[in-house]
């Protein structure tokens, strides 16, 4: 399953998560510090993992970050309420890309950074890829399709 990570109606929904931003997240120019994006990208991927209905990692399967791409859109000012879409770009046999966007909880049609991420599950005694988890295939694969 290969769907453009770039054509944001053909990519299918996996998971919103709702993130506030802390006071913390801002650096000197008060806005929102750029490495905290990836973090607010790393926390919705564990809610949406944590939500699913199986096993996605153990003693011999573990997901790794492979690559990742952010496009910065506009800053992020606080106070501010976000909403992240996780959907599902491409499902390989070990790797999963993750499309992203941020956009404003009260306002989607502000998008503050959209990109991408490839995830690899690796046993981590060997350190080579295995096959993604049935529960994460399911879910990449059943995902609802954006705007259906």
């Amino acid at each position: 399953m290969t769907i453009a990570s770039n054509d944001s109606d053909a990519a299918v929904l996996l998971y919103t998560a709702s993130i506030g931003v802390r006071w913390r997240d801002l650096d000197a120019f008060n806005h929102v510090n750029n490495s905290s994006y990836l973090t607010f990208l790393e926390e919705a991927r564990l809610q949406w993992l944590q939500q699913l209905k199986g096993e996605w990692m153990n003693e011999r399967a573990a997901p790794v970050m492979a690559a990742s791409q952010l496009n910065y859109r506009r800053p992020i000012a606080w106070p501010a309420q976000l909403r992240v879409e996780l959907h599902c770009a491409r499902l390989g046999n070990s790797s999963m890309t993750v499309a992203h966007r941020i956009v404003d909880a009260a306002d989607g049609g502000t998008l503050y950074c959209d990109g991408h991420v490839v995830m690899v599950w690796m046993d981590p005694l060997s350190g080579k890829s295995v096959a993604l988890p049935p529960v994460v295939r399911e879910a990449g694969e059943n995902a609802v399709p954006q705007g259906g």
